[in-house]
């Protein structure tokens, strides 16, 4: 080497970094343009867990068609974890022959036959939380089958990650996506333990804010090793997030419990709390087998607009006394949500007097004040009016579920 040229080492010496610099870069940036509302579906966890198959979802996608549930704005059709097989010779993952034995080109082709879309599961680990085969070490291939199956969503879980960093994880699987060249929408599901609601607005559409979901109003389950949440523990846990959310970037409270076991009064306020919360609404129960009551609950147009409102701003908590909550949503065209939430086991009063005090939102820059502007009131679960802001508003508010104005102008 000391007998060359300089100018010939100084080429040599320019080599990597010309190379690093050209041919290694990466785009972490998730796809533009996709969630622009919460993402509204249907997911087999929690009411199916490892029991999935071919005829389960084909049965869901045409439910959810029959139902009404499309026609309601319900798009995506996600299957959880356990649809795994092996890896082939190549690296690349198969689904369980058993289960899926026409593939899921074939599977996502019939999603999208019906005009809905098809999401998928992995997790950033060696193995999901189901004990198949994680996507650590293999992201960019994975990316390029879910590609060429016709995959739209991607939830990706946080089991059997140890040593990985979320952030570096989650850009990596970004990437990942960005390289097979198939938009599709990222759920990252990290459980909130690293903070993705710094991070992973420019990385991903959703991200966990919490542990899993249970089916209950009020209470915590404990597995011995972790927890998992009801209803109004996950919402408490959003305290404090709601300037991180926006169009293409959503916290993410879970999936939804309505009908999977809790009444009708508490599915309803659920359903209410995650439309206040401008959260991502992916069912978590049989389409094929609810009651009216239940899809009634899914399918409320009016309730639904809280959520889908273009504004993209999370509602947040004005008032609390006596397990009596006042919630507040900006919505577009200079509308509000307002939802009064009675966590109690006993009917509360309310009487709420609008010209009393204007409200500021500091995150939304927004104001309602009913000393200057008369509002109508909308009940969108009774789906009439109900009023005026001139007069103060009064209810009872039955045990465990909500009240619910819609004020426009």
């Amino acid at each position: 080497m000391k007998h060359l040229p300089l100018f010939v080492l100084g080429l040599l010496g320019a080599l990597p970094a010309l190379g690093q610099g050209n041919n290694y870069a990466q785009n972490y940036k998730k796809f533009d343009n996709l969630a622009l509302t919460p993402p509204m579906g249907w997911n087999s966890w929690n009411k199916f867990a490892c029991n999935v198959d071919e005829r389960l979802i084909k049965e869901v996608a045409d439910a959810m068609v029959s139902t009404g549930m499309k026609d309601a704005g319900y798009t995506y059709i996600n299957i959880d974890d356990c649809w795994h097989g092996e890896r082939d010779a190549q690296g690349f993952i198969q689904p369980d022959a058993k289960r899926f034995p026409s593939g899921m080109k074939a599977l996502a082709d019939y999603i999208h036959s019906k005009g809905l879309k098809m999401g998928i599961y992995s997790d950033a680990g060696s193995q999901t939380c189901g004990g198949r085969p994680g996507s650590r070490g293999y992201e960019f291939q994975d990316a390029q089958q879910y590609a060429a199956w016709g995959v739209d969503y991607l939830k990706y879980d946080w089991c059997n990650t140890e040593g990985l960093k979320a952030e570096g994880a989650y850009k990596t699987i970004t990437a990942a996506l960005r390289k097979a060249g198939r938009p599709m929408v990222l759920s990252i599901c990290e459980w909130g333990n690293d903070k993705p609601w710094e991070w992973g607005p420019t990385v991903g559409h959703l991200w966990r804010t919490t542990g899993d979901i249970y089916n209950c109003f009020d209470c915590i389950k404990d597995n011995g090793t972790w927890k998992a949440w009801g209803v109004m523990q996950i919402m408490d846990k959003q305290e404090h997030l709601r300037q991180y959310a926006g169009p293409g970037h959503w916290n993410d409270p879970d999936m939804l419990e309505v009908g999977n076991g809790m009444p009708a009064n508490e599915d309803r306020a659920h359903f209410t709390m995650w439309a206040m919360m401008a959260a991502p609404l992916i069912t978590g129960n049989d389409l094929r087998t609810m009651s009216p009551q239940t899809k009634a609950t899914l399918t409320n147009r009016e309730v639904l607009a809280i959520d889908q409102d273009p504004l993209g701003v999370q509602g947040f908590r004005y008032a609390a006394k006596d397990s009596l909550e006042t919630w507040l949503k900006p919505l577009a065209g200079d509308k509000w949500a307002v939802a009064f939430l009675n966590r109690s086991k006993r009917p509360q009063p309310v009487r709420f007097d609008w010209q009393a005090t204007p409200i500021a939102d500091e995150v939304a820059k927004v104001e309602l004040n009913a000393a200057k502007t008369t509002y109508r009131l909308r009940n969108p679960w009774a789906q009439k009016e109900v009023g005026t802001t001139k007069k103060p508003f009064v209810a009872t508010v039955p045990s465990h579920d909500v009240v619910v104005v819609v004020l426009s102008k």
